[in-house]
């Protein structure tokens, strides 16, 4: 939906996060629905990442999904230090219009109305645009439970008070598994 991680080798670290910053940040918004903790994810998963930007700015590897990795797995860690008490905030992301923005705000509170699980599948597939094999690699978790949690967070942002009808109409259809005897 807003963008794939890029898979390029990056000219050195200050580049990178020149050039991605926005898009990292923008990830970590929608995860935590607050400017500030969205900052101090990504600021934390770049000072942990930098010393490994050389091992891993190559060709085989990609240095941004080794970031948002390292983003995702901040915020559970945080959530599951009971700092996890979110509460939808008014500031969104600087944009070019004020009907973006109420988009924006939204679009927050529906996600924050979602568990944290399902939230972090949701932008990890549709915002990340992650395959749900890596979503799963990210998350440490099955690509069933990808699966469910995709599922249940489409029908409840479907149900969500904080969409109108244009964004519902938006929304990705249902994942459903593959048919039975087809590989």
């Amino acid at each position: 939906m807003v963008h794939e991680p890029e898979q390029r080798v990056w000219a050195n670290f200050e580049e990178f996060v020149s050039l991605r910053g926005a898009a990292l940040w923008r990830s970590a918004w929608l995860l935590t629905g607050d400017r500030q903790r969205a900052e101090d994810l990504v600021q934390d998963a770049l000072s942990r990442c930098w010393t490994k930007f050389d091992r891993l700015n190559n060709d085989e590897d990609s240095f941004e999904a080794y970031v948002r990795t390292s983003i995702y797995h901040a915020h559970l860690a945080w959530w599951r230090r009971g700092s996890w008490r979110e509460a939808p905030r008014e500031t969104t992301p600087e944009r070019t219009s004020a009907a973006d923005q109420h988009a924006d705000g939204d679009l927050a509170r529906a996600l924050l109305d979602l568990p944290r699980q399902q939230r972090a599948v949701i932008v990890l597939r549709y915002f990340d645009d992650l395959t749900e094999v890596q979503t799963a690699e990210t998350l440490r978790i099955s690509v069933g439970a990808v699966k469910q949690h995709a599922h249940r967070a489409i029908i409840a942002l479907r149900n969500s008070p904080h969409l109108a009808d244009a964004d519902r109409a938006a929304l990705p259809p249902l994942p459903t598994d593959r048919p039975q005897g087809k590989d």
